[in-house]
């Protein structure tokens, strides 16, 4: 059985994130508003004012650009073999991007591709988890549980400087 969890909203420059954390800290979900696959909020247990400080902390830190790797505990829900893409996701430095092929290989088998898109779909910790650095082949955007306005303005925010002065728009 699953350990209770409460929730509170952040505000960020891409919406209210919903926040939920299971009550000894761990954060199982960051959900962006209209968010693909979010739970029913009956199943983020109580709203609460505090407990999410380190989280609100790191969140800002991030927008502003003073902070490339979050350092939460982190407890995603998913079977599995999500949660071991879901580690490879954290990996992904900050500012890089990686395909979904790139991952299935680092899995150790390239037909994982779609399985890896599937589990990355169903990440439950946006931003913090970064699934929104896993792009097409070829780096087409595709699909994003927070939608694809959201996934470009992550990319952009990461963007090393010197490739943001040579684009041309």
């Amino acid at each position: 059985m699953s350990e209770p969890v409460v929730h509170t909203v952040i505000d960020s420059p891409v919406g209210p994130l919903t926040a939920v954390a299971e009550e000894t800290g761990a954060l199982t979900g960051l959900y962006f508003p209209g968010h693909l696959r979010m739970p029913p909020l009956t199943a983020l247990g109580p709203r609460v004012a505090g407990g999410f400080e380190a989280v609100r902390e790191q969140l800002g830190a991030y927008f502003a650009g003073r902070l490339t790797r979050f350092e939460l505990p982190l407890a995603p829900r998913g079977n599995d073999f999500q949660r071991q893409v879901w580690r490879l996701l954290v990996e992904i430095p900050y500012g890089e991007r990686r395909t979904y092929g790139q991952l299935a290989r680092e899995l150790g088998e390239v037909s994982l591709s779609q399985a890896v898109g599937s589990a990355n779909a169903r990440n439950p910790i946006s931003v913090i988890v970064p699934c929104h650095r896993v792009v097409g082949a070829g780096g087409a955007l595709t699909g994003y549980a927070g939608g694809l306005e959201r996934k470009r303005f992550l990319l952009e925010l990461e963007e090393p400087p010197e490739e943001r002065a040579g684009r041309l728009f």
